[in-house]
């Protein structure tokens, strides 16, 4: 259901882009449309792993530090069927994760100092086998692509607002209050798109990461600790970022669900305590 509920918002998003760009220039506007998207996508593909970590202030592991942590990814990471990822620590006392890399192959597992002085040994392998979910799943690849089109699409938005105001007085042209009022609705559209796909994602990786571990309380457990430790602590980070990791790092502010990366955390534990209920 979640992954039917991401292509159709991938291809409403996608849709509203290419519409955008046919009203902005007809046949012409469309082709620049889909150029801009194939650029800004092809620099999202190479890049934005790189500039993830970079942004959030994440390291690599050396190879003699942190021996537990490298050991529990691995046999994870094993039991997913996963190439062994590369393991990177955020210096910060505030509990959280996040995953990043294009492919399996270049995944990287980054957690938080916090993080693994906050929780039981459980309740760290559930973090990371959600993480691995995300891997697994491309899904930092698909948040990126999704976020660069919704960010490609506030540019177009843009393009039309000064069309709309300075554009020519061509009665056969587009109505200028319509092209306006376009300007402000579609970036607001693309972001809730966004933000759907984001949502969907999360649930996804955690159904995969407990069905990894084999232990859905624990990612709960995890889940209601860190929700506490973000309300409490603010983590220093880029806002670009907070999609990717497992709770929302801003989510101590006053959100909209519709307009938060993350479903409400609480849906997430009574999700997962289903899931262990159903387990023979």
């Amino acid at each position: 259901m979640n992954s039917l509920r991401t292509t159709l918002l991938m291809a409403a998003l996608t849709g509203l882009f290419l519409l955008i760009g046919g009203m902005l220039g007809g046949q012409s506007g469309m082709t620049m449309a889909l150029v801009i998207a194939f650029v800004m996508n092809f620099g999202a593909y190479w890049f934005s792993d790189k500039l993830v970590l970079s942004m959030s202030g994440a390291r690599e592991l050396a190879p003699n530090e942190g021996v537990e942590l490298r050991n529990m990814v691995a046999q994870l990471a094993a039991q997913a069927q996963l190439p062994m990822p590369k393991v990177y620590v955020v210096e910060s006392a505030v509990p959280n994760a996040f995953a990043t890399g294009r492919s399996p192959e270049t995944g990287v597992v980054a957690v938080t100092t916090g993080i693994t002085h906050l929780l039981t040994r459980d309740e760290l392998a559930g973090v990371i086998a959600h993480e691995l979910a995300h891997i697994q799943h491309r899904d930092t690849l698909i948040s990126a692509i999704s976020a660069t089109l919704a960010g490609a699409l506030a540019y177009l938005a843009d393009m039309f607002r000064w069309f709309s105001i300075f554009g020519s007085n061509d009665e056969d042209g587009p109505n200028p209050l319509a092209l306006l009022a376009l300007s402000i609705v579609a970036p607001i559209a693309a972001t809730l798109l966004h933000m759907g796909i984001s949502r969907a994602r999360e649930f996804m990786a955690d159904e995969r990461g407990a069905e990894i571990l084999g232990n859905p309380m624990a990612l709960a457990s995890a889940l209601a600790k860190i929700e506490q430790g973000a309300q409490q602590m603010h983590l220093h980070t880029n806002p670009a970022t907070a999609s990717l990791y497992i709770i929302n790092p801003f989510s101590g502010q006053t959100i909209l669900s519709w307009f938060s990366t993350h479903p409400p955390t609480s849906e997430r534990i009574a999700r997962l305590k289903e899931l262990a209920q159903r387990r023979p």
